[in-house]
């Protein structure tokens, strides 16, 4: 086992937390060593079916049937497809586990960069109450920070990586730094004014999306080519994502040195000065075990992923972490339910059509439980996604008069799905498994993790809520679709190793800070003490850019 000492600090993972503490870290001058087990990808020299059609990529990107069942089983839910799998994990070969009566998808990605080459984009600011809520309702585990606290940081991360949107005032919906929105169809206005008039306090808005509407020179990006390809990498660099913004940032400090196929397995423990003294990983390729040293670390490998290396982090004999002295370590696992689909059909309008493919519509903020419990038998709320279009006509007949017809455009079709809030249940937990092990030797991951009464309730609620407004502006046609709701299926995962004020109720303080290791940080979606129903990547930055302030003049004495 080789060991180093070269590096001031190590970054564990390399997406949308990892790339930002990577490029916050060096740019304040310490020398980084930031380790992916995923392989190396170039920004644009590796996006293989960037800007290319349907009928250039193999199975004119449509996954045949022997890999969903088999290697990318997660491609049956929608998310991985021929044009984007080399970015993806391979659940055959680097496995997990679930308990009895438990279902969890881990959707995970195998390429450096992590999730930012993939995510949704989704951007939004948690309001306050996303921040006071747990203490408010008397659920387990208070926020040790307010909206106030991060407010600045939000700002800081949004004008740094671009975020397009409109400034909708709304209180708890907190809007950002923005770029100009991209632009409603004249179909999503319709129903805009429409809903707004039928439903006073609902309200729908422009999506705010992390897709740039505004060249960017200084970052050699450019503004959304409106292609909606983003999954498969945009060398137009109009998303954020690591390769395209972090990565080069921190490159160009020349104090940046980047690992990938680095499989990180624990962190060494001092129980003595209560501090992080390496991290051990093997060469995925070579199957080497190695260790490196460093005076900080910033775990940011993804929720699960982080709380597995924390889990696996304990003494020889021991199933109790370095890192567990509070007990809560791998609890309080959440995500985001969905999979209540909503569509109708717009009438009129069909002298109109939109030109390209935004990579994102529109948005319902929530309008449940804003004033406290409103007696609906749930407790937090949910927002909708979505948008309006127009397809190609379905075709009829056959030869000349089937193509001539699909020349023509269909009707305007309206589709949103529903994202509700998980509430954090302490027996929602991620463990170790006592019997199997993957490649590397590392014990698998076990969930057992389930959406609560609370949850379903709510989802239902949605269910109902969308056909009746989509029914109540005029709509036509209107159809909802239930499917099965798994935890982990909305790849917003949250929770694992929740921050607190108490060191006996949480793992991490206020500043991502380990109760049992002053040197270690946790920046991804495990800190998390609470879900809100909005996406979280964005706080996840934020919440990733302060701690490395802090960590940094911490370090500096």
């Amino acid at each position: 086992m080789a060991s180093t000492n070269r590096f001031e600090a190590i970054v564990v993972g390399s997406g949308v937390s990892g790339g930002l503490a990577a490029k916050e870290l060096t740019e304040k001058g310490l020398r980084v060593l930031m380790l992916d087990r995923g392989r190396a990808v170039e920004h644009g020299e590796d996006y293989t079916y960037d800007g290319r059609p349907a009928y250039e990529v193999p199975a004119r990107n449509e996954m045949p049937a022997r890999l969903i069942e088999s290697d990318y089983f997660i491609s049956k839910h929608g998310y991985v497809s021929p044009s984007n799998m080399a970015f993806y994990n391979n659940d055959r070969i680097n496995p997990y586990a679930y308990g009895e009566g438990s279902k969890f998808y881990w959707i995970r990605p195998a390429a450096v960069g992590g999730k930012s080459l993939i995510w949704s984009r989704w951007v939004f600011r948690w309001g306050p109450d996303d921040f006071a809520a747990n203490k408010r309702e008397g659920v387990d585990g208070d926020w040790p920070i307010r909206y106030e606290d991060l407010a600045p940081w939000y700002s800081y991360v949004e004008r740094y990586i671009g975020v397009s949107g409109s400034r909708d005032n709304l209180p708890y919906l907190p809007d950002s730094d923005f770029q100009p929105p991209m632009p409603m169809n004249i179909a999503e206005k319709w129903f805009k004014q429409r809903l707004e008039t039928q439903f006073p306090g609902r309200r729908l808005i422009n999506a705010r999306l992390a897709n740039l509407t505004e060249d960017r020179p200084d970052q050699n990006r450019t503004k959304c080519q409106f292609r909606n390809q983003c999954a498969n990498g945009c060398a137009f660099g109009a998303y954020f994502s690591t390769q395209a913004v972090t990565l080069p940032a921190a490159r160009a400090t020349g104090r940046l040195t980047l690992r990938s196929d680095a499989v990180v397995t624990s962190l060494d423990y001092d129980a003595t000065k209560k501090r992080v003294t390496g991290v051990r990983f093997v060469d995925a390729t070579t199957g080497q075990a190695e260790m490196v040293n460093a005076d900080l670390v910033f775990l940011c490998a993804s929720a699960m992923a982080s709380t597995q290396i924390l889990l696996n982090s304990r003494p020889a004999g021991s199933a109790r972490s370095h890192f567990d002295s509070s007990g809560t370590l791998g609890r309080y696992v959440m995500d985001h339910i969905f999979r209540v689909r909503t569509s109708g059909d717009i009438p009129g309008m069909e002298d109109y059509i939109e030109y390209g493919r935004r990579p994102g519509a529109i948005y319902i903020p929530r309008f449940r439980n804003m004033n406290g419990d409103e007696g609906l038998g749930f407790t937090r709320g949910y927002g909708y996604q979505g948008g309006a279009r127009r397809e190609a006509a379905a075709p009829i007949g056959f030869g000349a008069s089937m193509k001539h017809g699909m020349r023509r455009y269909g009707g305007w079709k309206f589709t949103m799905m529903a994202f509700g809030e998980c509430l954090p249940y302490a027996d929602n937990a991620v463990s170790l498994d006592p019997a199997k092990v993957d490649r590397f030797g590392m014990p698998l991951m076990r969930f057992d993790v389930r959406f609560r009464d609370n949850e379903l309730r709510m989802i239902a609620d949605a269910r109902a809520q969308g056909e009746a407004m989509l029914r109540a502006v005029g709509m036509t046609n209107v159809s909802t679709l239930e499917e099965e709701h798994v935890p982990g299926d909305a790849i917003h995962e949250m929770g694992g190793a929740r921050m607190g004020a108490d060191p006996r109720a949480s793992v991490l303080n206020k500043w991502s800070q380990a109760h049992d290791a002053a040197n270690l940080f946790v920046t991804d979606g495990a800190q998390m003490a609470s879900a809100s129903c909005v996406n979280p990547s964005l706080t996840f930055m934020a919440l990733t850019a302060r701690a490395a302030d802090h960590a940094v003049r911490q370090l500096r004495g």
